[in-house]
């Protein structure tokens, strides 16, 4: 529950703020453990309208994530204390943000004694489990500047992939929706009057503008089927990916399409490799760190071979054939991972293996773009020539009655 609360310090200065904790009691004794004087706690009474808002609207994006890790590194890093540093961004922050609230919050707790990584695991699902796990390792080993430093660098490069995958996908996304639309709207109001004409002529009309006729009028009268097969289908997915084995079918068929499955691969190894490398550097051990990294995979099937390789080496099993057995891993990887485990380097091999996977991933998106434009556009040609023949060709055949 949240209160909020108007305190002095010790100067008589007098101190506003918000604290999240379960009852009144608990927030008096937090504002007396950060050596203030409580004056008045109300509790905040959220409205419907608003927990609704919050939930759909208020988020926080990977950029806002990206920028409080640099920012809280480098100040840290500078000498700060970490009090003083998310005060500094807290003040910074527009009030409006949830991740203003975020700070507000970590930051309250931070000064009752808890640790960062406790103030931020209420929002852990935005941060994410690794994020969580690297800050609470970091802390416990005395080395949290050092931490935040290759958090900051791993969501950057994170950041960056992403960005490109989705700078080079703009343009056949934006080609593929406009067409989409186009056809739409030539089908439902524009060539049903067109070919109404024609039929009020008693023109014969040819095999392809009959074929356009049925497609017209199929698009006309039974267009809510369309709405329908897509919000079925949404469904179907929401509720079947509940069943581990519906899930772990669609996770692996992903991998099969062409082009795009191999970059969905390329692309989830170079995310969980990464982020595997980061857990390990950070201190955490290694099975620890292989079921983190199978949470945070987002593919039914690397969950399984992560969390597989976790039990085979919790048992004693080699780290090569752990990543070997579940023949879901390239050749590559399993070469890498077993020159890291004889040299006892294997965070810096398997960064080095994410990087390789990004360099693959990016290849791979030239190549889908390079595909896809002259595909585009032979498919635009085709949908232009026949509509040509199917509209031209009455045309033609009235015009020749005269």
């Amino acid at each position: 529950m949240k209160y909020n609360f108007k305190a002095r310090d010790w100067n008589g200065k007098l101190i506003k703020g918000t604290l999240d904790v379960h009852d009144k009691a608990e927030a008096v004794e937090t504002i007396k453990k950060n050596g203030l004087i409580p004056l008045l706690v109300t509790e905040v009474k959220d409205t419907v309208i608003g927990e609704i808002y919050r939930n759909i609207f208020s988020k926080i994006s990977m950029k806002q994530i990206t920028t409080f890790t640099r920012q809280l590194s480098t100040m840290m890093t500078s000498g700060l204390s970490l009090t003083d540093a998310l005060s500094l961004l807290k003040n910074q922050m527009d009030k409006k943000t949830l991740m203003s609230e975020v700070l507000e919050y970590t930051l309250n707790n931070v000064r009752g004694g808890k640790s960062l990584a406790d103030g931020l695991r209420k929002y852990k699902k935005y941060f994410g489990e690794a994020y969580i796990a690297s800050i609470d390792a970091g802390e416990e080993a005395g080395v949290l500047e050092e931490v935040m430093t290759k958090l900051a660098d791993n969501l950057e490069k994170q950041s960056e992939f992403q960005g490109k995958v989705k700078g080079a996908m703009v343009y056949p996304v934006i080609v593929i929706v406009g067409m989409i639309a186009v056809v739409i709207i030539m089908m439902i109001f524009v060539i049903p009057k067109l070919l109404g004409l024609f039929s009020d002529f008693g023109a014969e009309l040819p095999g392809s503008t009959k074929a356009l006729m049925a497609m017209s009028g199929f698009f006309t009268k039974y267009w809510y089927l369309m709405l329908l097969l897509v919000v079925g289908t949404i469904s179907v997915l929401k509720i079947g990916n509940k069943n581990e084995s519906f899930r772990l079918k669609i996770d692996t068929l992903k991998f099969r399409i062409p082009i795009m499955g191999e970059l969905n691969k390329k692309s989830l190894l170079a995310d969980t490799i990464r982020t595997l490398s980061m857990l390990l550097s950070a201190g955490i051990p290694l099975v620890e760190a292989l079921r983190i990294v199978s949470n945070v995979a987002g593919n039914a099937l690397y969950y399984n071979s992560y969390l597989h390789i976790a039990e085979r080496v919790q048992k004693g099993f080699s780290i090569a054939n752990s990543f070997e057995e579940t023949g879901n891993f390239p050749v590559i990887v399993n070469q890498m991972v077993a020159t890291g485990e004889a040299t006892g380097k294997l965070d810096e091999i398997l960064m080095r293996v994410s990087d390789y996977f990004s360099t693959e991933a990016e290849q791979s998106v030239k190549a889908l773009t390079s595909a896809i434009e002259p595909l585009i556009m032979i498919m635009l040609g085709l949908g232009v020539a026949f509509l040509v023949v199917a509209v031209m060709m009455p045309i033609y055949n009235l015009t020749s009655q005269f």
